[in-house]
């Protein structure tokens, strides 16, 4: 086998005396699929040596797993360039700008972020689909996460699942935001508007965690951070506090900007292959630049 068809993982402390498949089905919980994938490859190697699913792992071992390469998606490829703020063997963090969807609606569309990954994943030999872990609404810029095998997508998706991604949003709304609170309001739909939401007393559960950054009489800089991931939540929050972002006309912001000045700006999780947390931070807009220059 060439050596770019294997994923190879040291193994962690935390790991030590599992067998591959406590491994595989307890703590990185792969499907049924690449698991079969996996034990009728005969290619799993621990040190260079075939293993067999029953075999106990050490801390300091290698373990290689064969990237079975049959695609699931074959998304169009779009070499217009990306933006990489992060990047190692596993995963890449993306800053997205506005105005382009996370991925697409079918195999036929292209120009959404995800056909960039791909291409960009494809000119560098990786041989799996791109497969994004969370998404960022069409016209909201910033950070986004990346898995670039199905065995990482998979523990990433857990852990957003068990809210264990954290992520931090900046807004430039209208008016002076007076001080930084957590905003507890129940989110629903708008019968009025198929794509409304409103805030309701029949709605789900959302709250959104608000730290006010700078202000003027004017505009005001704030940071968000979710408990939950309800449509539209940091929108429809703010807005119902009646200071809208800026650009939003869906929810009563100024046409002051093409798109809503709402901008992913941090992304912080726990990386599973290299033990370590990753905060990765995209830079605000630069058409954000006016507007911030009246801040204090």
């Amino acid at each position: 086998m060439e050596q770019q068809d294997l994923l190879t993982i040291p193994i962690l402390d935390r790991w030590n005396g599992l067998t591959m498949e406590e491994l595989f089905k307890g703590v990185w919980q792969l499907p049924k699929k690449p698991l079969h994938e996996l034990r009728m490859s005969k290619r799993v190697l621990v040190n260079g040596e075939e293993s067999r699913f029953s075999d106990v792992v050490k801390s300091g071992d290698v373990l290689s797993l064969p990237l079975l390469a049959e695609k699931t998606t074959h998304y169009v490829r779009d070499t217009a360039p990306i933006d990489v703020l992060y990047e190692d063997d596993h995963i890449l963090v993306i800053h997205k700008p506005s105005g382009i969807d996370t991925h697409p609606n079918d195999l036929a569309q292209s120009g959404t972020l995800t056909n960039r990954v791909e291409a960009y994943l494809a000119s560098r030999g990786k041989k799996e689909d791109a497969l994004f872990v969370h998404r960022l609404d069409r016209d909201t810029s910033g950070a986004i996460l990346f898995a670039k095998h199905k065995f990482i997508h998979r523990m990433l998706d857990k852990a957003l699942q068990e809210r264990e991604i954290k992520r931090t949003y900046h807004a430039l709304v209208h008016g002076k935001w007076k001080k930084s609170m957590t905003i507890r309001d129940s989110i629903g739909e708008d019968r009025h508007h198929g794509s409304r939401r409103r805030v309701s007393n029949r709605g789900q559960t959302a709250v959104t965690h608000v730290t006010l950054l700078k202000s003027s009489p004017t505009f005001s800089l704030v940071a968000c951070q979710l408990d939950t991931g309800r449509t539209h939540q940091i929108r429809v929050h703010l807005s119902h506090y009646g200071h809208p972002i800026v650009g939003d006309t869906l929810y009563g912001g100024k046409p002051m900007l093409k798109h809503q000045a709402l901008h992913a700006k941090e992304l912080r999780f726990y990386h599973p292959f290299l033990a370590k947390e990753i905060v990765v931070e995209a830079p605000l807009p630069r058409n954000w630049d006016s507007f911030l220059s009246e801040l204090k």
